[in-house]
């Protein structure tokens, strides 16, 4: 299964990225996650810190165009092959950056590609 790195990522379980987080573990998806604060959804570990997570195949942002700037370098370095952009995330800038280093964007959303077997 892909390896994916829920970024904006929260323990709050009314949040989507919540919802993501189980739902792509409960599809069998290892999963690794960073957020504002620390905590655990899952059995995942939710890190504070950029981490240089290794093997990441899907990036799914749940973070506003605004916050995703002092990301793009993080998440370049990580090279995932694709990055989800979820309702409300949608950046043409980081779009055009992602595509410059060979990077997938889909424009979707990570719980419906996950409930119609799409992911």
């Amino acid at each position: 299964m892909k390896k994916t790195l829920v970024l904006g990522a929260s323990t709050n379980p009314a949040r989507y990225s919540n919802l993501a987080i189980n739902r792509l573990v409960g599809y069998g998806h290892q999963v690794v996650a960073v957020g504002l604060k620390k905590g655990v959804v899952a059995g995942v570990d939710i890190d504070d810190e950029k981490v240089p997570f290794e093997e990441i195949d899907t990036v799914t942002l749940y973070l506003n165009p605004q916050r995703q700037k002092s990301y793009y370098d993080y998440i370049l370095s990580l090279d995932p092959k694709r990055v989800i952009f979820n309702p409300g995330t949608e950046n043409p800038e980081f779009y055009k950056l992602l595509r410059t280093n060979n990077i997938e964007v889909e424009v979707a959303c990570t719980l419906v590609l996950l409930g119609t077997n799409q992911y």
